[in-house]
């Protein structure tokens, strides 16, 4: 709490000078106008909201995400169409992307043509499984690769203890992207570990979001982190009202020395280790690679320095002795890292999960905390479910935000009619975000089941296909189904105002 009074006490003078700015230039043309401003402004943005609806029904994007911007310049047409002038689509991204795209043109070719070699051995097995990995591949600029090692972690109190002894032994770079950073014994002892590891000459580098960790982590914490030889930075700043404020980086990176990277759902807090408890018992997963899927994550992280960081001797020049190339006698399926971004145009994520769930013969498994879908997955579930397909969803049976949960559960009926199974999680919360079918395809990785995950944030995720971690998830996953309750059709409640008040909710459910 501390920390949010400090940053709103940083921020409102600047929102404010912001507001007084607007204020003074609406002021000023009022002026110009001999008072006829508000006139001017009506005409104009009714015309937008025209225009702006128009454009929305024509457009190939999710028919509720257009729904709830339709209901809100029809209903309101001058502030819907300022709103959805400076949040409603893609574009208002333009400065935040532009500065990724020009740090990525320096990246992406150095991975150009390995995009499609594996891809085409994938399809000699599955076709149909290997055009949508070769889809994904050309549609985000990261290769399918030959998978090295890929460990498994079914909680983040595992991976922790792999974390801290793998950092012990850098001796390049250790990179680090998280969504949240929070003190305490999983932070602090990662970074006891690192301020060692930057004494000894390693260089040593933070991102986090500045708006997932604002009630956790501070510019006074980034002196500290300075002090101990460790450059950290924020984000997408919160400082001023912006239209990108809506994208924030959920990502989940840790690369040390080109060697091995770390991802899945796990934040740097105590919570998801178990050291505290918030909601029961934390469930989450991640993994642990080497090999050539080492290279995309520091790629990933790469890009997203270089974009944000201010000072340009703070840039990474990415070497090819910075990486460790696997042995070509390592026989471990395939692996295509990406990342999401809310500036393509196309969903990567939100496509791949409905692809996948078109192909499966016999089973479509899913770990996910939230459960807010659009109307092109929605269907996609239930059209798995009704072909037969085994189709299930692990929810929390403790959730960390009530109203989110609540609009959760409001998908639960349908799709329970369809024949989609659902368990919730009784000991606590789940933050797992995962994906397998038919013992041959899985993805791990930051990705929920919520608009948010899939259409506004940038993520990160990677699809295995025929490698070892496969088994260990499902086997995971299997153990964890003994510990939840299933759901059940008369579960679900039927009153009228129940009814209502969730139809409100799935309405706004984009903005949630």
């Amino acid at each position: 709490m501390k920390k949010i009074l400090g940053r709103i006490l940083v921020v409102i003078p600047a929102i404010a000078l912001q507001v007084l700015w607007y204020v003074l230039l609406i002021w000023g043309l009022d002026k110009i106008s001999q008072g006829h401003l508000g006139d001017i402004l009506t005409l104009i943005f009714t015309i937008l909201a025209v225009i702006f609806v128009t454009t929305l029904v024509a457009k190939r994007e999710e028919s509720s995400y257009k729904l709830l911007w339709v209901l809100v310049i029809v209903g309101f047409p001058v502030l819907g169409a300022i709103l959805y002038f400076f949040l409603g689509h893609k574009s208002t991204g333009r400065r935040l992307q532009k500065k990724i795209s020009a740090s990525a043109r320096l990246l992406i070719p150095e991975q150009g043509a390995l995009i499609g070699e594996n891809a085409e051995q994938i399809k000699k097995e599955d076709l149909r499984l290997g055009q949508t990995l070769d889809y994904i591949s050309s549609s985000t600029g990261f290769p399918v690769l030959k998978n090295g090692t890929s460990k498994y972690y079914p909680l983040g109190d595992d991976m922790f203890v792999d974390m801290c002894e793998d950092l012990k032994k850098a001796e390049k770079f250790i990179y680090v992207e998280y969504f949240i950073i929070e003190n305490g014994k999983f932070w602090n002892t990662l970074v006891d570990i690192m301020a060692e590891r930057a004494a000894a000459g390693v260089e040593v580098k933070v991102m986090y979001d500045d708006l997932g960790s604002i009630a956790t982590y501070s510019a006074k914490d980034i002196l500290a982190l300075s002090k101990k030889g460790i450059t950290c930075i924020p984000f997408n700043p919160f400082f001023l009202i912006k239209t990108q404020l809506n994208n924030r980086d959920h990502r989940k990176i840790m690369v040390i020395d080109g060697k091995v990277a770390y991802s899945g759902g796990v934040n740097l807090a105590d919570e998801y280790i178990n050291a505290v408890e918030k909601f029961g018992h934390w469930k989450d997963i991640g993994f642990r690679l080497t090999g050539n899927a080492v290279k995309s994550y520091t790629f990933m992280f790469t890009e997203f320095w270089n974009a944000f960081i201010k000072d340009d001797e703070q840039k990474i020049i990415l070497r090819a002795d910075d990486f460790v190339e696997e042995p070509e006698s390592v026989d471990n399926g395939y692996i295509l890292p990406y990342y999401d971004s809310p500036m393509r145009k196309d969903d990567t994520s939100n496509v791949l999960f409905a692809e996948i769930l078109s192909q499966a013969t016999d089973y479509v498994w899913f770990y996910t905390p939230y459960l807010m879908l659009g109307d092109a997955l929605f269907d996609a579930f239930i059209r798995a479910a009704q072909r037969g397909v085994d189709v299930r969803i692990i929810m929390p049976g403790i959730p960390d935000k009530k109203m989110v949960f609540r609009l959760s559960r409001s998908y639960y009926e349908d799709l329970l009619k369809a024949g989609v199974k659902i368990y919730e999680y009784t000991p606590g919360f789940v933050h797992a975000k995962a994906f397998m079918c038919d013992d041959k395809v899985c993805g791990i990785g930051t990705v929920n089941l919520d608009y948010r995950s899939l259409f506004l944030h940038f993520e990160c995720n990677s699809v295995f296909y025929r490698a070892d971690i496969m088994k260990d998830l499902k086997k995971d996953y299997e153990e964890t189904l003994g510990k939840c309750r299933q759901v059940k059709l008369e579960d679900i409640s039927h009153n009228i105002i129940h009814k209502f008040i969730d139809n409100i909710l799935r309405v706004f459910a984009p903005l949630l």
